[in-house]
């Protein structure tokens, strides 16, 4: 495994940050697209294996395929937008603005969701045979999945706002360090390996993830789920991708920008001037 220094790959985030917010608008669309779309397909794996083995430890041992294969592809997440683009407007790259950044939000937002929506259509048509019959096994347990994670918190008002809330946070915290995992490594099997890890855990622990969402609560809906549009806005989608963009940027964004491009003069303990240990 050809390991990155920190700050090396703290560097390369950066960089991706600013390529991305000067990306064209089709770019950004199709692979925003991509990513919703086999995020969604992994998600699907996932429950099926977990359903049909009634192991949850698997399913989320193996979810984290999707993830592995989407970033190897370049394709961009939400998730991982939240991370990166702040940065290259804090290091001040020529061209970056706030307005920009919100338009990379925006369009990533949109693809993902396209992507999402178009795997949730797919598999409701594949799952009821054409709306025709019922949904099985697997279909009931994601419309279940859909009614627990909007009208369940909705139960607790404000206090299960928030702890969806900080169910996104979480969940970015760890899916945020898998898309960084993806540059500390310059081989195929170093950056799945540093990627798989994080994503199993979000996965297993069942935290809330936005473009995961954008697939799981439209396919609910789809095959009988008994919530609303609003239900779903309101009582997860919102408060979930809030928390992604405060957890991913504050536990992994911030802090390895701040300490390993920006990094503090090293302590003066001999009396000799102090100097940057690392300067950007």
């Amino acid at each position: 495994m050809a390991y990155l220094l920190p700050s090396e790959f703290a560097t390369k985030m950066v960089d991706a940050g600013e390529a991305k917010i000067f990306m064209s608008t089709r770019d950004t669309l199709i692979r925003a697209y991509m990513a919703g779309a086999i995020l969604a397909l992994a998600a699907v794996f996932a429950i099926t294996i977990t359903v049909t083995t009634g192991s949850p430890l698997l399913g989320a041992v193996l979810f984290p395929v999707g993830f592995c294969m989407l970033y190897l592809m370049g394709f961009d997440l939400l998730t991982g937008v939240f991370v990166l683009v702040p940065l290259a407007w804090l290091d001040r790259r020529p061209g970056v603005t706030i307005k920009g950044i919100l338009r990379n939000w925006g369009l990533v937002f949109l693809g993902n969701f396209a992507g999402a929506l178009t795997v949730a259509l797919m598999m409701a048509f594949v799952f009821t045979y054409g709306f025709s019959v019922e949904p099985g096994v697997v279909g009931q347990k994601i419309a279940g999945i859909g009614e627990a994670r909007t009208l369940g918190y909705a139960e607790y008002g404000a206090a299960g706002w928030f702890t969806i809330f900080i169910r996104g946070m979480l969940c970015n915290w760890m899916v945020s360090m898998g898309v960084v995992g993806a540059m500390i490594s310059t081989n195929v099997s170093g950056k799945v390996l540093a990627m798989w890890m994080p994503i199993m855990l979000f996965f297993f622990m069942t935290f809330e993830h936005s473009v995961v969402n954008m697939f799981l609560f439209p396919s609910a809906m789809l095959m009988g789920g008994g919530f609303s549009i609003m239900d779903y806005f309101l009582w997860n989608e919102i408060p979930t991708a809030l928390g992604n963009l405060v957890g991913g940027l504050a536990f992994t964004g911030l802090t390895l920008y701040s300490t390993h491009v920006r990094t503090a003069p090293k302590r003066n303990l001999g009396g000799d001037s102090a100097k940057p240990a690392l300067a950007s």
